[in-house]
Parts: C-alpha cells; structure tokens; sequence
C-alpha cells in the first residue's frame, strides 16, 4: 500500500504551486488535497467557529473548503472517509508563493496548514519559495524531502492510530524555503528575523467613511549566521525544524521572579 499524503496550502486549491507538489507526490504516493477555496495568505492558525463552511469537490481527490488552511486540514481528519480513505501518514502544505521565513512562522497559512497536522501526531512539511522560483525543481525537492521524512517516521505507529500528547509533542514538523537563486543544496537552519516595514495606511472611502490597510511593502533582515535568512542570501534551501511545544525554558528567571513579586503582593 502506497503510502497516503494530504495536500493543503494557503493560495488556494486552483494555485500553481499545490499542482505541482501534488504531481510530484503523486510518484511514491497516494494524494489527497484539501485547500480553501480562496486565497488565505496570513491567517495563521486560525479556525472558522462562528460560521458554515461550505466544500466542494474539484475533481476526483481534490476538494475545496471555503474556509483557512487549519480548517482545510481540520475537516479532512476528522471526517472520517469523507474526503481521506484512511488516517493519512504524512501532511504537505504549499508550494506557497512567497517566502516563510523567521517570524513568517507565526503568520503563515502555509505553516499552520502543515501544524494542523502534526499537532494530530502526523509528520508535515510546509514548503514556501521565491515568487519566480522554477515550480517544478521546488516541487521535486518538496517531493524528496517528504518521502525522506516519511520514511524516516513510517512505523511509528500503527496505521489509523492517534498518538497521545506525548508523542504529539515531538511530532516533527518542518518548514523549507527555497531562495530564487538555488544553489542546489539544503541546510538545516533556525528561524531567523525579518524585519517589515509596519504601516498603517488610513483612508477614506468614496461616502467618506474612514478605512485602513495593515503592512507597507518593504521587508529586510541583517546577516545572521544559521538562520534561515541567511541561508537564503546565500543561496541554500533551508529545512527548519518547528516545535509544537511553545514552552520557553525561562532561562532568565522572569516567570519565576513575576510569581514570587505577584505572590509578595498579595
């Protein structure tokens, strides 16, 4: 049995980028996609509690869900074999178009989407790439690299079994970014960090209502040795291991310091 792959990502299932992962997927694997409808750039992790979402069927294993990548991948596990005929054994988000670099982590569609997976104790790869990047070669690379990560996971568990926390925990989940300019070769990288040109831009609609839009154009990062940044300027693919556990070891002492100050006031 051919190992079983979901497929999600945050541009959208008509996006260029998810064709090409899911045609060169589709050499060792069985492919199933599920990805919003629309594009969903910058949604984070968030989940559509507060209102239907509506899905639709593209064409044979490709499905359509008007709501966020987590979402995508949410209903796709927990809908029994309604869109997966089985617990699938790993969860591929992108090709995005665009980067996913440092603090991108926390921002991304792609990532979450490829989150959503691993906090179910499914290893997952979250692939991003240089607007004008060659699709293909990314693909290929994408493609390598989660059959490697299949492969070094498969038979962990059994097929169908849903780990406990403990094994959720270390579920790995990786995130690759693949520059303009490859250079053919990967480095395993940390989160590095980009620095936005944070705008607020204030209008007024043609009745003279006020709106705004968040964010100006510009982004940069300063040379930091090791991070995925760097990489990037230097022309590598980066592979950066995520953590599902967000507990900081509080090398500092500050939460400890905060309780007793807090506890003292009391």
């Amino acid at each position: 049995m051919r190992p079983l792959v979901l497929v999600s990502n945050d541009d959208g299932f008509y996006s260029t980028g998810i064709r090409a992962l899911r045609d060169a997927l589709l050499g060792w694997a069985d492919v199933v996609v599920v990805a919003p409808e629309t594009e969903q750039s910058a949604t984070s992790h968030s989940l559509s509690l507060h209102r239907p979402l509506r899905t639709r069927t593209v064409e044979p294993s490709v499905y359509a869900i008007d709501g966020t990548p987590a979402d995508c991948v949410y209903v796709a596990l927990h809908a029994e074999t309604r869109f997966l005929p089985r617990w699938p054994d790993l969860v591929c988000s992108g090709i995005n178009r665009g980067l996913n670099l440092g603090q991108d982590a926390f921002y991304s569609g792609t990532i979450a989407a490829a989150r959503e997976g691993a906090l179910r104790g499914i290893p997952a790869i979250a692939a991003s790439a240089h607007v004008k990047a060659d699709q293909a070669r990314v693909a290929a690379l994408t493609s390598r690299l989660a059959r490697a990560l299949y492969e070094a996971t498969a038979g962990t568990l059994g097929a169908g079994v849903r780990p406990g926390p403990s094994v959720v925990r270390n579920t790995p989940l990786l995130n690759l970014n693949v520059p303009l300019e490859w250079n053919g070769q990967i480095k395993k990288t940390r989160l590095g960090a980009r620095l936005y040109e944070e705008v607020i831009d204030f209008r007024r609609d043609p009745r003279g209502r006020e709106y705004l839009w968040l964010g100006g154009p510009g982004v940069r990062h300063e040379s930091d040795p090791g991070s995925d940044t760097d990489a990037y300027d230097h022309g590598f693919a980066s592979v950066t291991p995520l953590v599902l556990d967000l507990t900081s070891p509080d090398t500092g002492g500050i939460a400890d310091k905060v309780i007793a100050a807090a506890s003292a006031i009391g």
